[in-house]
């Protein structure tokens, strides 16, 4: 089974399917943003516009989405990743639900009001607030909008629920039962900080 969690940058997608890996045994997390990391860097500098326009980046996440759907057996393959533009959508994950099933490739849209959003961006910051984070800040209205829409279903709106909250919500959509969340709200603050720290990039 495959979950795409897909949201506005700064909506939660990466907490959330960390998450997940952490309370379903066997589950998996595959972060296609490692595969635009790595176009990027082989490219020069003023070449690196948003690496999913590349049709490499588009082609290599399906290849690798459908070997891990095919091969990996342990437990469910998460994918936290922005995905708005409707042909790149399709040429994905409607690839991959017309190879495996929509009983098996689901998808879920984290959804928040956009100043819910700002201030979450703010807070990833880390001290330079939303300046370091203008590129999702440009992209913040046009993902609210598409994402919106019918074609981005199923819709999970996170402004008043927590990310183990949302966890919940994504696994019962998809038919699958977490371990009971036990952390207080020290440690999941400490576990956040933790996931974010893992995701910060210097280049």
């Amino acid at each position: 089974m495959l979950l795409w969690i897909n949201g506005p940058f700064g909506g939660g997608k990466t907490q959330t399917a960390y998450e997940i890996r952490r309370r379903l045994p066997g589950s998996v997390v595959c972060d296609p943003e490692h595969v635009g990391f790595g176009l990027h860097r082989t490219l020069p500098p003023p070449l690196r516009g948003d690496f999913q326009d590349l049709t490499a980046w588009r082609q290599g996440v399906y290849e690798v989405l459908d070997l891990a759907l095919r091969r990996y057996a342990d437990g469910p393959v998460i994918v936290p990743m922005t995905l708005v533009e409707p042909a790149y959508f399709e040429e994905i994950v409607g690839r991959l639900r017309e190879e495996h099933g929509a009983d098996r490739v689901h998808h879920f849209a984290l959804l928040a009001e956009r100043e819910t959003v700002l201030k979450r961006l703010t807070e990833r910051g880390w001290g330079r607030g939303l300046k370091r984070e203008s590129f999702a800040v440009r992209k913040l209205d046009l993902c609210l909008e598409r994402l919106n829409g019918p074609r981005f279903a199923h819709h999970i709106r996170t402004d008043r629920i927590t990310v183990p909250e949302v966890a919940d919500e994504v696994a019962r959509a998809a038919g699958l039962r977490l371990a009971p969340n036990t952390d207080g709200p020290l440690r999941h603050r400490l576990r956040r900080i933790k996931v974010g720290l893992s995701h910060v990039r210097f280049d």
